[in-house]
């Protein structure tokens, strides 16, 4: 997607949403060698959407750029930041959380004390002022100080910075914007950043106001390169990011909702990553998702995991009821699944004879001082229980649709294949 920016130029971005209606917006600009795709900036978005957030994307590039053989950076303008709050207010609602990464996350300090709605702000390696990138911006910008702009190469591409750029980014108009009060503050910096030095991170921490906090991203270097660096950074931001915007909300929504009826089941997607969902059972909630290995979150347990467990909690409930009707000595119960498939050819008492059929082991465990004669019966006793013999017996699954009130969802689709697992068995 894109949108037009100060000066009339369309500007790249990208809009993630949650699966479920966003609580608050974020806008995240990235470093200015940095693009929308690459893995920090993925992973930082997904963290967020992952606690209910939408979060923009933008990183100055211009979309009319893509026929050029270098990408075209630009930061000629803040007022690019101030565009993509404005986009955001007319599309959606304006944005709650700033983050910026580098130059970023220097423009973003710039322009957050002018947006009222702006409750916090975040900064990735960001420079105080453009004169503390170093051995990089140093020499040209004295260039755009007397030229009125001047461009640089770095990496790839090339990017143009002008003295008006500049004059936004003073050290006078810096010390006033930071150290305006109202907005929570995380500033994370990389002690071995070799692009911007970690003197920048403290002047940015001791301009501002309370509330503020500080992480340091050690062994990380400035574009968060790692892997694992980018996970961490993406782990903090989401849970600092829920103390201040959205998590209330996401609770409040949840506390709301009335207490379901004797055996009724809700599940609905919980917004976090690929597969999560929430289920309401009576008063209590429960989580389900898949693992990481098949593009889950890992937040709670799998479809089948919640199945076995239905199969081995109702084994331990039937036999403490038989055991305490027969009055026997049983002081523990517990019980192991495990769920596979198996060929059904192996499967000496199953009807089925051809392909695959699902098995789940069950290893019962009785403790105290029973007879043999007693722990024979409670495992016949096992297989008596509601739950297995349900699973054993025919069940009749009656699906409806239910018609959805609600207007048609803008939420934008993830390209094919982006934040969704390859475990789960496609039913097409």
């Amino acid at each position: 997607m894109s949108f037009r920016g100060a000066r009339g130029r369309k500007l790249e971005a990208r809009l993630d949403l949650p699966a479920r209606k966003p609580v608050a917006y974020v806008l995240f600009t990235h470093c200015f060698t940095c693009g929308g795709e690459l893995f920090p900036a993925r992973a930082i978005s997904q963290a967020l959407t992952e606690h209910g957030l939408g979060v923009l994307r933008f990183d100055f590039t211009e979309a009319e750029a893509e026929a050029h053989a270098e990408p075209q950076h630009d930061f000629t303008d803040v007022g690019d930041v101030r565009a993509a709050v404005d986009y955001l207010r007319k599309s959606h609602e304006a944005p709650r959380l700033l983050i910026g990464h580098s130059l970023g996350g220097t423009a973003v300090l710039r322009v957050a004390s002018e947006i009222p709605e702006v409750k916090a702000v975040a900064t990735l390696g960001a420079p105080f002022t453009p004169s503390q990138v170093h051995g990089l911006l140093a020499p040209v910008l004295r260039e755009a100080e007397r030229e009125g702009e001047t461009r640089v190469r770095l990496g790839a591409g090339a990017m143009r910075i002008s003295r008006h750029f500049l004059e936004e980014l003073s050290e006078e108009r810096m010390e006033e914007c930071v150290g305006q009060p109202g907005r929570a503050l995380l500033v994370m910096h990389a002690p071995a950043d070799g692009v911007v030095g970690m003197g920048n991170a403290r002047r940015i921490y001791e301009a501002a106001r309370q509330p503020k906090s500080f992480v340091a991203l050690e062994g990380a270097d400035h574009l968060l390169s790692g892997p694992e660096d980018a996970r961490f950074v993406a782990a903090v931001l989401g849970a600092w990011a829920g103390r201040y915007v959205g998590a209330r909300e996401v609770e409040e929504q949840r506390e709301s909702q009335p207490e379901l009826s004797q055996g009724k089941v809700e599940v609905s997607e919980a917004g976090e990553g690929a597969f999560a969902q929430d289920i309401r059972v009576g008063r209590h909630r429960l989580r389900a998702d898949e693992p990481t290995a098949y593009g889950g979150l890992d937040t709670g347990p799998s479809p089948y995991g919640l199945l076995a467990a239905a199969l081995g909690a109702c084994t331990a409930m039937t036999l403490r009821l038989y055991a305490r009707k027969k009055g026997w000595p049983l002081e523990r119960v517990s019980v192991t699944l495990n769920h596979g498939k198996v060929h059904a050819e192996d499967c000496q008492h199953c009807e089925t004879k051809e392909g695959m059929v699902d098995r789940i082991d069950r290893r019962v465990k009785l403790e105290g001082p029973l007879s043999e004669d007693q722990r024979r019966r409670l495992l016949e006793i096992a297989d008596r229980c509601p739950v297995h013999r349900s699973l054993e017996s025919e069940i009749d699954v009656h699906t409806l649709l239910e018609e959805d009130e609600t207007p048609t969802s803008t939420t934008t689709p993830l390209p094919p294949g982006e934040g969704r697992g390859e475990g789960i068995a496609s039913p097409f």
